[in-house]
């Protein structure tokens, strides 16, 4: 079975100047992404594609529309981000070098121009929201249910001072030990 990602361009012949538009909606057969956050195998991929022919090959540019799927870095709830990102990549009818893509026969390949495109518009660290509270630290309790949730815990480092100013106040003179 072909990719959905190779598209024919018989249709445009190789006469410099022509152009063709189309709109292609497919199922993503792959995973695009990490595994932290990713376009999932099976999510609808939209691409608005125009194809132009130039004197060495066919210059493929458009928007590809689709939803990555991840956690939000402060409290791990289930996200999906949709994600539009623009590309543009020329595709050469003879090899011409490592910089440009070829095409083979009539047919060129959008998946790596697509896939290179999602991976650099998904977020570094995505959230459910900027104001986001995250989880506790010391239990892990979700913030956003209760903002003013805390422990009085005492950091260990500072517990000896703590017992210093027991002694201070347990004192009837008002001095301190020695």
């Amino acid at each position: 079975m072909m990719s959905p990602f190779i598209i024919d361009t018989r249709d445009l012949g190789r006469r410099a100047g022509m152009m063709q538009a189309k709109t292609l909606t497919f199922e993503s057969p792959q995973s695009f992404g990490t595994d932290f956050i990713q376009v999932p195998p099976g999510e609808n991929i939209s691409i608005e594609l125009r194809l132009e022919c130039v004197i060495d090959g066919i210059l493929a540019s458009g928007v590809v529309h689709t939803v990555a799927e991840s956690e939000c870095v402060r409290c791990l709830d289930p996200l999906e981000i949709d994600l539009s990102a623009d590309f543009q990549e020329m595709y050469s009818y003879e090899p011409m070098g490592e910089e440009t893509f070829q095409m083979e026969g009539d047919l060129l390949d959008l998946e790596p121009a697509i896939r290179d495109a999602l991976v650099l518009e998904l977020p570094q660290s995505p959230l459910c929201a900027e104001d986001c509270l995250g989880l506790c630290p010391q239990c892990g309790f979700e913030m956003k249910s209760d903002p003013s949730h805390g422990h009085d815990d005492i950091d260990p480092r500072w517990q000896a001072l703590s017992g210093l100013l027991q002694d201070k106040e347990g004192s009837k003179d008002g001095s301190t030990k020695a």
